[in-house]
């Protein structure tokens, strides 16, 4: 009878450590993996659009958007007479839009943007080393240097010729500044395009210093006075 007992007792034993072995394996495959757990996926850079001006929206590929509108890579970005508009790259820089504006841009998630611009004015600035480039069909107008943490391009591309780093842009009124472009009431200035014309940095420079419309001073308006 005893010995009875003992082999019962033994059977139970050896079947209770079987349990428990499995209950400790499924329980073991069932905790996370400590690598996976410290992994974490890059978040893409998303550029955000602001409108500056402007009652219509800002044509992105063909479709009328408005301010926190989505920027994808690759998108072709339009603006009228009467409008201006920022695109913000984040931490990484920003590309100011003037009227009468029409640019392709490319960028990635360390924010280098390539703006290929094939008429009006753009102002774009570059930080924490992201590195831009504004190009046209005569190719590259510059780059910026990002490893300085915040240099610009001011590049106005018109008629063909383009002229950086003079003022332009902000004269026609790229990016906030579109409310106070000299010349008339909108689009890029007369000034702005007699600039281009010239196509002397020195000559342009007096231009844009005397253009800006009736204030005193001793400048005077290269264009025939309007109405």
């Amino acid at each position: 009878m005893r010995l009875r007992q003992r082999k019962a007792f033994k059977a139970l034993a050896a079947f209770l450590v079987f349990t428990l072995a499995q209950v400790y394996t499924q329980f073991s495959f069932a905790q996370p993996n400590p690598a996976n757990t410290v992994l974490s996926v890059q978040q893409q850079l998303i550029a955000r659009l602001t409108q500056h001006r402007g009652r219509q929206g800002i044509t992105v590929n063909g479709n009328n958007v408005g301010s926190g509108a989505s920027i994808v890579t690759g998108a072709f970005i339009e603006t009228s007479a009467d409008q201006s508009a920022t695109i913000n790259l984040g931490p990484f820089g920003s590309v100011a839009i003037g009227p009468n504006t029409g640019l392709r841009l490319d960028y990635d998630d360390q924010g280098n943007a390539k703006v290929t611009l094939t008429q009006g004015c753009v102002i774009v600035r570059s930080r924490k080393k992201a590195v831009s480039e504004v190009v046209t069909n005569l190719g590259s107008a510059g780059k910026t240097e990002g490893e300085n943490g915040g240099s610009y391009l001011d590049v106005c591309f018109l008629n063909g010729k383009a002229i950086v780093n003079q003022g332009a842009a902000m004269v026609a009124g790229a990016g906030a500044g579109a409310g106070t472009g000299a010349g008339t009431g909108g689009g890029i200035s007369s000034a702005t395009i007699i600039l281009i014309g010239l196509g002397a940095a020195g000559v342009g420079v007096a231009v844009l210093a005397g253009g800006g419309g009736g204030g005193s001073g001793g400048g005077t308006n290269p264009s025939p006075s309007s109405p």
